[in-house]
């Protein structure tokens, strides 16, 4: 292919559906596609329709006996209370029909992504069907039935052994793709995330540095809640310039959740479209610095759909692509046309948001002094600061 990225799409991910009444709404996918399409900045000749990952590939890092009962649950043949044994039937993930179908092409979606680049026919790829980072071997998490990042990551190991940096910006901690690799040097897991102590999973603290040879390789930045644009910046760029030098990896994977941002309901950080034009453009610096450009991307957490996660999305792509910055420029209004009627808010006319989006925030001082400690501690095993690493807790 000539094209520099590809784009994993199919309108069959609309399938991985909990209900209309469910944050988690893939129709964010279409949103994206739709306004890229309209801006003009995705070729049909990118567009790459996704595979159903094999039984084979989802045990990779699923337990046999866990994807059969997914398959049972899919077709109405366990029992609820079955179902909750394995995470499934929950109000977080409930069971729907054909589910272990849905959640497949899912998975296979991002290894498509993955043998897009590690075979050398692109440099970037994009899966915004991806991203579904809580689930773990035999029980389902989060909204996340099939953990995608985790097979993908551990398809590159056995496929073609290559070490993967892991770069999770979710306001979710990473929880499932981070135990999966816990214990072993050839994945570098780093989770941006609002700290665990009023967010779900809970986990993700800063003194989850890795086991075994894995210890060391295990690195978490749990922020805290109304951390602005300024004070998240200041630690991704910080700490991802650090470990990437660190680390040395063949290929990153990033999952670029997007519910960090002042209008998602389910966080309470307070970052923009600033914070999101920034996080794909180093990546992509990254990716070339060390890895001949080999870039894996995938969707994640957004639960505002209409106002954040189109653009903010967007923005990835034409990252990959070398699409210039957009700035204070607008969305097309046929994109808005389309879509204003479905939408319970107002849709943004401009791909930045407007100044002033939200109040001033009083702590503002206070969290980003408690912000670049945790930084401090996050980065001591790199820096050897033994002070650092000793006074965790």
């Amino acid at each position: 292919m000539n094209s520099k990225a590809v784009f994993i799409y199919s309108n069959q991910f609309q399938n991985y559906k909990f209900g209309d009444d469910h944050p988690f709404n893939q129709l964010r996918i279409e949103l994206t596609y739709d306004l890229l399409k309209k801006l003009g900045a995705l070729a049909p000749s990118q567009i790459i329709t996704p595979r159903f990952a094999t039984d084979e590939e989802l045990a990779l890092i699923h337990d046999p006996k866990y994807i059969n009962i997914i398959k049972q649950a899919g077709q109405g043949k366990i029992a609820e209370e079955v179902g909750l044994n394995y995470g499934i039937g929950t109000e977080d993930t409930p069971i729907f029909p054909n589910m272990h179908e849905a959640s497949a092409l899912t998975v296979g979606g991002t290894l498509k992504a993955v043998e897009m680049v590690m075979e050398g026919k692109v440099q970037h790829s994009l899966n915004l069907g991806g991203g579904l980072h809580h689930g773990f071997r035999a029980r389902a998490s989060g909204f996340c039935i099939y953990n995608d990042s985790s097979i993908a990551i551990n398809y590159i190991i056995k496929k073609y052994h290559k070490r993967v940096l892991y770069i999770d910006t979710d306001a979710h901690h990473g929880d499932g793709v981070q135990w999966a690799f816990y214990d072993t040097d050839q994945v570098c897991t780093l989770s941006f995330h609002e700290t665990g102590r009023y967010l779900f999973p809970g986990t993700g603290n800063v003194d989850e540095r890795g086991s075994g040879k894995g210890f060391g390789y295990s690195f978490n930045i749990p922020l805290d809640p109304f951390t602005e644009d300024e004070s998240y910046l200041k630690t991704y760029k910080t700490a991802l310039q650090e470990i990437a030098d660190y680390y040395k990896p063949d290929v990153i994977v990033t999952q670029n959740g997007v519910d960090s941002h002042y209008h998602d309901p389910l966080s309470h950080l307070y970052v923009t479209m600033k914070t999101y034009r920034y996080i794909p453009k180093l990546a992509h610096e990254i990716a070339h610095k060390y890895c001949d450009g080999k870039w894996i991307a995938v969707g994640g957490g957004g639960y505002d759909i209409w106002r954040v996660v189109p653009r903010a999305w967007t923005y990835i792509w034409l990252e990959m692509n070398d699409i210039s910055y957009l700035g204070e420029g607008s969305l097309p209004i046929e994109w808005i046309e389309k879509w204003q009627d479905k939408s319970p808010v107002p849709l943004p006319k401009t791909w930045d948001d407007l100044p002033n989006l939200y109040p001033e925030i009083p702590r503002k001082k206070e969290i980003e002094e408690k912000n670049n400690l945790t930084l401090k501690k996050a980065l001591a095993i790199i820096r050897n600061d033994s002070e650092n690493i000793i006074t965790i807790v």
